[in-house]
């Protein structure tokens, strides 16, 4: 029954994890933005040791000094945007980018939290529901013994530290690895959601879709904190579609001229997966142009040079699964959308009805590659959100109950 899942170690989800690769917390903006390019992930990690030395000093590095490693943060697409589009960053993004990436690292709230290998499935939950994003596991194959890859680690980007690789776990590994088990809290899961206290009405933000983009912002941010997204609706309250942290953390810095320029529903088309349509390019340019944004304008240019000059960083965070129910768009040599080599979701907004099971919920939301899905009537009436830590508390109260 639910009790075994109470004996297994997240040490069992980490099976077959690629190597978190790191970025150090003395770099840039713009590495980060570079490193984030060049993986073609959502988000990289940050981290503060002692791997920055020069290569004189480097044999030099103690054990002790090795285990003062520490991943204390991430960086994803849309922090990089939501920094660009500031009023004091839209005249010189260039000079933005120079900016110390410990400046996007949120100082509140423990999204990135460390974790051992032995602790158990319950324990990462736990962790889940006190508001982390990614748990950070040593990797128990790494070779612990290595001198050489200790020093290779001293002296450039490596995914060494605390002479140990490690992996990270996200939200969705935990959902997924629950469907994986659902045979064994399949009392609970067959349940529609209205009946389970799950659907969250409260923490939801809503934006008209005439509305200017750049006013939405801070609400983006909130919601990828709180791992939701922005709802747009029309006049009547009714669901049309939302602006996505997931989906702006596969778009390039260029979006930024479509946010400080476009209404909400206009950067939804911009933003959408096909690309933008020209007509609505052709707007950004001329906005930018009235408002004499000329920096911000470059960053729609083939040849900016904003991003030219960016630091080459091999970093990189762990994919949490299989890409499927993605589209993959690559960069053409003229800039066709804001999208770079990255995985892109899907255009349509991911809804359920109160009546749906959550089995089924959770499905949906695993299947789209996204960490919420909107609750809605019959009339498409917004009615609620169900997040993955909604579904999480759920199970973990069974087991508890169980327990």
């Amino acid at each position: 029954m639910a009790a075994s899942l109470l004996a297994r170690e997240v040490s069992d989800l980490c099976l077959g994890k690629p190597p978190l690769r790191c970025l150090s917390i003395s770099a840039t903006v713009a590495d980060a933005l570079s490193a984030l390019k060049r993986s073609g992930d959502s988000c990289v990690s940050v981290w503060s040791c002692k791997h920055g030395q020069i290569p004189e000093a480097a044999e030099k590095v103690a054990a002790a000094d090795l285990d003062e490693c520490r991943c204390v943060g991430k960086v994803c697409m849309v922090d990089i945007i939501g920094f660009l589009c500031k009023e004091e960053n839209l005249s010189n993004p260039g000079s933005a980018l120079q900016a110390p990436v410990s400046i996007l690292i949120r100082k509140s709230g423990d999204f990135v939290r460390h974790l051992e290998p032995n602790a158990s499935f319950v324990e990462a939950i736990d962790l889940i529901l006190e508001g982390a994003q990614n748990l950070v596991i040593p990797l128990e194959n790494s070779s612990r013994n290595s001198r050489k890859k200790l020093l290779q680690n001293a002296l450039s980007n490596s995914t060494f530290h605390n002479n140990l690789q490690h992996c990270w776990l996200t939200q969705e590994d935990i959902v997924r690895y629950l469907v994986n088990s659902i045979a064994l809290l399949s009392q609970t899961a067959v349940n529609p959601i209205n009946s389970l206290d799950i659907i969250d009405a409260q923490n939801i933000t809503t934006f008209h879709y005439d509305n200017p983009a750049s006013s939405a912002l801070p609400s983006i941010a909130q919601s990828l904190e709180i791992q939701t997204s922005v709802a747009i609706v029309d006049g009547d309250g009714k669901l049309v579609g939302e602006i996505s942290p997931f989906t702006l953390n596969s778009c390039d810095e260029d979006v930024v001229a479509a946010i400080v320029t476009l209404s909400a529903g206009d950067l939804m088309a911009y933003i959408d997966c096909g690309g933008p349509p020209e007509d609505l390019i052709q707007l950004v340019k001329e906005r930018l142009q009235e408002r004499n944004l000329v920096k911000a304008l470059e960053l729609m240019e083939e040849d900016s040079g904003i991003s030219s000059g960016i630091s080459s960083v091999s970093s990189s965070c762990s994919s949490s699964s299989e890409d499927e129910g993605f589209g993959v768009i690559r960069r053409s040599n003229g800039r066709s959308g804001g999208h770079s080599v990255k995985v892109v979701r899907r255009s349509e907004v991911i809804v359920c009805h109160p009546w749906s099971s959550l089995v089924a919920v959770m499905i949906q939301a695993l299947s789209h590659r996204v960490g919420h899905v909107w609750v809605v009537g019959e009339d498409r009436t917004l009615a609620g959100i169900v997040t993955f830590a909604g579904m999480l508390k759920v199970f973990r109260d069974r087991l508890r109950t169980t327990a």
